[in-house]
């Protein structure tokens, strides 16, 4: 067996667990949803824009967490307990910086940001009230964030999946006995969901606080001889472009539902509807690409390029067969879409048709550019990547997506379709890129 299957082989242990890792995310987002919804559409709608406005910092806190893992998986393969301490550390500082900062800009504007969405005043107290509890969230994520980059660069996938597995049913147990009471204990409504998300990502912290504390493989004491200021500015140049990507994506996405929601009502609701999907979709594909960069980043680590020229076309074919996998599930799904949504107006379901080879395709091509991206981030040229994102996303699609919507008034399916065509705008780089550095490691 030659090196590159053996890494590839190394590369699937590691992407199955975080593949589950998203997907329970999506089933806790999904389940407090559920618990919440017989409390009636205002408290639903509560939620909706808080977790919004929390899951945009914690999206944050996940992208520095994923340069922190490629960070890991260098000083791993290099077999450096001390560059593994500096890694966990300088993640640990900025993730903790980043929480900080937000938490003072949640507690200080948001009731200036939940007016700006929304001028429903019983609305606005609910989402305040949420707000005001699930805020400290970003603090425990920033810890358990750098813990799980920690497991994930050290192939540990599986101890960051025991975390969710023990928070998912606390989770569903305390957020139920919160919102609704039982046993002459009076419920708390929206809040009692707020604090059982809250108590239940605590346990996951102090659970994975004990993983690494009691493993006698991890030592995590910061090197006496080396200065943690000196050591936590290149951590930092090389983490921030990550963050800075998740960033510009996550505003682009948010300018892409508000150039769709000035389509028509039914066409808006069908790509709403089909988001989630598309989302859940798309986490194998991801997981994969973040198992191959920290397989690259452990190689660097040992120095063995070698074997990379032939693993990064391995890798980026899996990840191709992978969402050409997920893209069958989809077609499946459009042929079912009249029993899962069943009292949707005709037009509706007529949008959703049209749209229909346009979320197929969406994860094939995404998948070829996510696994590539991840490939150059772990080869170091995260800013490269960034550019790409930025060129392609913001000088290109988005106008062009702005030009069709409010100048020529185009259907749903010329919308939905900048989508895939601001993928293929991003594969011609991403390909060369790629090239280049494979010819590079062949001499």
């Amino acid at each position: 067996m030659n090196a590159s299957t053996t890494t590839l082989r190394h590369s699937f242990a590691i992407a199955w667990p975080l593949a589950f890792n998203a997907l329970l995310v999506q089933s806790m987002l999904m389940i407090d949803t559920f618990l919440v919804a017989p409390l009636g559409e205002l408290p639903v709608a509560a939620m909706g824009i808080a977790t919004t406005i929390i899951a945009f910092v914690l999206g944050i806190e996940i992208a520095i967490g994923n340069g922190i893992q490629l960070l890991v998986g260098r000083a791993f393969g290099s077999k450096s307990q001390a560059e593994l301490a500096v890694a966990y550390w300088s993640g640990l500082a900025l993730n903790t910086l980043t929480s900080l900062i937000f938490l003072l800009l949640l507690s200080v504007f948001s009731n200036d940001l939940i007016k700006l969405i929304t001028n429903n005043i019983a609305l606005i107290e609910q989402v305040e009230a949420y707000i005001s509890i699930t805020k400290y969230i970003v603090l425990l994520t920033a810890y358990t964030q750098v813990c799980t980059a920690y497991c994930n660069g050290t192939g540990k996938t599986k101890v960051p999946l025991k975390g969710f597995v023990i928070e998912l049913p606390i989770n569903a147990l305390l957020s139920y006995l919160l919102i609704y009471g039982g046993l002459g204990y009076e419920g708390l409504g929206l809040e009692g969901a707020a604090w059982g998300s809250l108590i239940a990502i605590l346990f996951r912290s102090l659970f994975l606080y004990l993983t690494l504390k009691f493993d006698n493989e991890i030592v995590l004491t910061f090197p006496k001889q080396r200065s943690f200021w000196k050591e936590i500015q290149p951590q930092f140049a090389e983490i921030c472009p990550i963050a800075a990507n998740f960033f510009v994506l996550s505003i682009g996405a948010t300018v892409y539902q508000l150039l769709f929601a000035q389509l028509n009502l039914y066409s808006f609701v069908a790509i709403t509807l089909i988001f989630p999907w598309l989302r859940a979709a798309t986490q194998f594909p991801n997981s994969w690409a973040q198992a191959s960069a920290i397989s690259i980043s452990q190689a660097l680590g040992k120095n063995d390029t070698a074997m990379l020229k032939e693993f990064i076309p391995k890798s980026t074919r899996i990840g191709v067969q992978v969402s050409v996998i997920v893209a069958a599930l989809l077609l499946m799904l459009s042929y079912f879409m009249h029993w899962v949504y069943p009292d949707l107006d005709a037009e509706t379901h007529l949008a959703l048709i049209l749209i229909t080879p346009l979320y197929i395709a969406i994860p094939i091509l995404r998948a070829y550019n996510t696994v590539s991206g991840n490939i150059l981030r772990a080869l170091g040229d995260s800013e490269l990547v960034l550019k790409i994102h930025i060129i392609t996303q913001w000088c290109l699609a988005l106008p062009l997506c702005a030009l069709l919507i409010l100048y020529f008034e185009l259907s749903v399916f010329w919308a939905f379709a900048i989508l895939p065509i601001e993928e293929l705008l991003k594969m011609l780089p991403f390909y060369h890129y790629i090239q280049n550095h494979l010819k590079r490691l062949q001499t």
